[in-house]
């Protein structure tokens, strides 16, 4: 059903469910086409189209042989300005070029019966008639016209064939026309294989969107279930794992203070020597005795002013006298050296 009526886009699935429907549309698969015409329509239709083809390939030859004598025309101006070209040549394309314009000008006029306008610029066909050139250089002209267009059309399907084969630029002439009576059957072949190319892009076009839909469904499906995971497990396990997280970090902790620990003495270890340690010894054991009779001084001292600390008020009067007289004893020491110095 799908390859005879492939604008019905159906699953198996669905022809499964509906086996009727099926039938269906294989009955009707004998009177419609692929297009979904019926059979006489579509015979019209060919029809139609082949009267097309052909009115279009009419207009085209026309409109070929027009452009080419056209660029004949162009050829001929751009050759006058570079080289001199002979009095036949110049004759040929002259006559030409006066033949075209006065026929186009002829056809604009239109047809010779009565007008409800008056003719443009007052022209009449006759008047167009007598700047035609001479019969003799017309006929001249028709019969080497021809030969002209058939050279200006090898010329271009040359180019047309060089520009799809680049490699055949360097062929003669004689391979150059050969390869060119097949190239419109290459073309053709390159043709359909683009075309077959193409639809069957749009078929990969149509179970991309459909694999993509699927995949998007199916994403979709995935993350409910992610999200449920997270909602219903998540939590539970978040208590667990924070206690193992942080039996982890304070083991992590421990080794940490080992290894510093551990660290520390290879410092010392390297550091200090036995024969260091037992100097140090010493000194600390010489150090600690003089601190010992330090405080033993210190404690004797203490008690001295805890006996003087008994008379109170008196000692301190005593003590103020006795750095009075100290100091006048001084000062008076001090007199009687100047006063020797002066007396020598």
């Amino acid at each position: 059903c799908s390859r005879q009526l492939p604008p019905c886009n159906l699953s198996e699935e669905d022809l499964l469910q509906n086996p009727h429907f099926s039938q269906l549309l294989l009955s009707l698969s004998q009177r419609v086409d692929e297009s979904g015409l019926s059979l006489a329509l579509a015979k019209e239709q060919a029809r139609a189209w082949k009267d097309v083809r052909l009115h279009k390939t009419t207009w085209l030859r026309s409109e070929i042989l027009q452009r080419v004598i056209q660029e004949l025309l162009v050829d001929y101006y751009v050759k006058a300005q570079d080289t001199d070209l002979t009095s036949e040549d110049r004759k040929f394309h002259e006559t030409l070029e006066q033949r075209l314009l006065v026929t186009e000008l002829t056809r604009l006029l239109g047809p010779s019966q009565e007008r409800e306008m008056p003719p443009l610029l007052g022209l009449e066909k006759a008047d167009l008639l007598e700047l035609m050139p001479p019969s003799e250089d017309f006929v001249w002209m028709r019969a080497r016209l021809p030969l002209e267009v058939e050279e200006q059309l090898k010329k271009k399907c040359f180019s047309v064939l060089c520009y799809h084969n680049p490699s055949s630029d360097l062929d003669s002439e004689t391979l150059k026309a050969a390869k060119v009576w097949n190239l419109a059957e290459v073309l053709a072949g390159e043709k359909q294989q683009c075309q077959a190319a193409k639809s069957q892009q749009k078929e990969q076009m149509v179970l991309l969107e459909k694999k993509s839909a699927t995949y998007s469904q199916v994403l979709l499906r995935c993350l409910a279930l992610l999200q449920r995971l997270l909602q219903e497990h998540r939590l539970k396990t978040q208590s667990e794992l924070d206690r193992i997280n942080a039996q982890y970090l304070e083991i992590k902790c421990s080794a940490m203070i080992l290894k510093l620990r551990m660290e520390e003495l290879k410092i010392l270890s390297d550091t200090y020597t036995t024969e260091k340690v037992e100097v140090h010894r010493l000194i600390r054991d010489r150090l600690e005795g003089a601190i010992r009779l330090q405080e033993q001084d210190m404690e004797k001292s203490r008690q001295v002013l805890n006996t003087y600390e008994v008379l109170g008020e008196e000692f301190d009067r005593l003590v103020k006298e006795y750095t009075q007289l100290k100091q006048a004893t001084e000062n008076r020491r001090w007199t009687l050296q100047e006063f020797n110095k002066a007396c020598r």
